[in-house]
């Protein structure tokens, strides 16, 4: 079975994307590798981040990695928190701190439009592929659901009726941002 390391420490992010992937292919996580240090992230895009991640492992182990940066564009913010949205409330936040200030900030606001986006950038044999996926959705007054991570529990995509935090694993899978860019790097890897 060919390996890939997943270049983060998150098991939410890991096992929506080993689900996708099924028995073919094996992600090795940054803690099965070893590796214990803060990976940079200082692009100014979700590409550019992506890219830094998956080269930073792929020098440092030598073994084909992929990585990927996924931020929430809300209309009505400019498009915050953008490539800062793991950290939107600040180094060291939490999942619920971001929420917290998102809502905040949109408290009041009735253009709710969002969208999701996620880039992967695949190393493989020292050559570079990118994939991408998007959501449009919009931001709730809210948290409903209890699944999920991240900004799940206020995201709604287009067309439902449920936030993300409310759908099932595979549901969610097949219309996120993450589940698009994922199937295309699904593509990739099993046409080998």
């Amino acid at each position: 079975m060919k390996e890939y390391i997943i270049a983060t420490n998150n098991k939410h992010k890991v096992e929506e994307i080993q689900k996708a992937l099924g028995d073919k292919i094996k992600l090795v996580t940054l803690k099965e590798l070893g590796c214990k240090e803060e990976i940079p992230e200082t692009a100014d895009t979700l590409k550019g981040n992506a890219k830094q991640k998956a080269e930073y492992i792929y020098n440092k182990f030598g073994k084909d990695c992929f990585a990927d940066d996924t931020g929430l564009e809300v209309e009505a913010l400019d498009g915050r928190p953008g490539v800062y949205s793991a950290r939107y409330a600040g180094e060291g936040c939490s999942f619920e701190d971001n929420i917290d200030k998102l809502l905040e900030e949109m408290d009041g606001k009735t253009n709710r439009k969002a969208c999701f986006k996620t880039v992967i950038c695949l190393i493989e044999n020292k050559e570079e592929f990118y994939f991408e996926g998007k959501c449009e959705g919009s931001i709730l007054t809210e948290r409903y659901g209890k699944g999920g991570f991240g900004y799940d529990p206020v995201f709604v995509p287009k067309g439902y009726g449920e936030s993300f935090a409310e759908m099932s694993l595979d549901e969610k899978n097949k219309i996120s941002h993450r589940g698009l860019a994922v199937k295309e790097l699904v593509k990739h890897l099993l046409k080998k």
